[in-house]
């Protein structure tokens, strides 16, 4: 059955996921992807600037046969010239799918309430999820099935470990967090977590320590201290975060065959240690190329291609 929006990871079952995971790694190993957009338009609505969501999706509608039109901040003023309902039943009149690109998780929920195609989230304060779809698929193609594996996500419990807990808690991994006091994950994704983890096999755990996170860990992840829109908190937020750095000697205390993640922009000598992304366990380059073809397997699936 067709994802009929993909606000969160959680919008998906885990046997959609394992096959959005399945067909991006076929898409990027060359399987000819299905015109299932031709002659459909998709509104690409970004508040935010972007380099790999902007692109990926752009290239991955054109790619299954369609047409993107990007709408700027200024061209659209969601909130300032127009509300977000009034924005979502035009863009439904015109357009065959919204990949939503917002502050407020609120915004992309309102799209969907509103608009009668296919929202995408592209990013949001609440979720991440086409960059964990992504994330998973990287680490598959790299370790083989993930069921049983161990991720470490070091630092903020922000929208990308939302949408990472989620998706690997879906698939049976045992997934670590370290962050500090006060920026672990929201409660309520945590709830969730601890769920699907109860129903897959896989386990969750919650530290402070990031050696204790990492120890015999299969993927080692981290994402930057300071999100867009939370530019005012940096210098506390660097404070809070000493210590949880993942650098070589962080790296080591994982399996010799562990893998390196980031999603990427890296911020050099605060998240990661100086060198991190040429460090031999790192796939963030792998990882960046895989928005591409996890974006075309998810359109492939909102728009019923099995």
């Amino acid at each position: 059955m067709p994802l009929p929006d993909f606000l969160s990871v959680a919008d998906c079952s885990p046997a959609q996921l394992k096959r959005l995971l399945s067909r991006a790694s076929d898409l990027r190993n060359g399987k000819p992807a299905p015109q299932v957009l031709k002659g459909k338009s998709v509104a690409l609505l970004f508040q935010k600037p972007s380099l790999r969501t902007k692109l990926s999706f752009d290239l991955a509608v054109h790619q299954l046969g369609g047409h993107a039109v990007f709408m700027s901040p200024d061209e659209v003023g969601i909130g300032k010239r127009e509300p977000i309902e009034d924005v979502a039943r035009v863009l439904d009149r015109y357009v065959d799918c919204i990949v939503a690109r917002v502050f407020g998780h609120d915004l992309v929920e309102k799209l969907a309430h509103y608009a009668k195609v296919p929202v995408i989230n592209a990013l949001s304060d609440g979720e991440h999820p086409c960059q964990a779809l992504a994330d998973l698929q990287t680490a598959q193609e790299c370790l083989g099935p993930l069921k049983g594996k161990t991720i470490a996500f070091i630092g903020d419990g922000n929208n990308c470990a939302s949408s990472l807990a989620l998706g690997a808690a879906m698939l049976g991994v045992n997934f670590r967090i370290a962050s500090p006091e006060g920026y672990e994950l929201r409660e309520q994704v945590a709830v969730k977590v601890r769920a699907f983890a109860k129903a897959s096999g896989g386990t969750f755990v919650e530290a402070r320590s990031p050696q204790e996170a990492v120890q015999a860990a299969d993927v080692v992840y981290t994402d930057v201290w300071t999100s867009m829109g939370q530019e005012e908190e940096a210098q506390k937020r660097r404070k809070a975060f000493v210590g949880y750095q993942v650098n070589a000697g962080l790296m080591a205390k994982a399996k010799k065959s562990a893998i390196f993640l980031h999603p990427l922009p890296a911020h050099h000598g605060e998240e990661l240690g100086i060198g991190m992304l040429e460090h031999p366990a790192s796939r963030v380059f792998h990882q960046a190329g895989n928005r591409l073809h996890a974006q075309k397997a998810l359109l492939l699936e909102i728009f019923g291609k099995a």
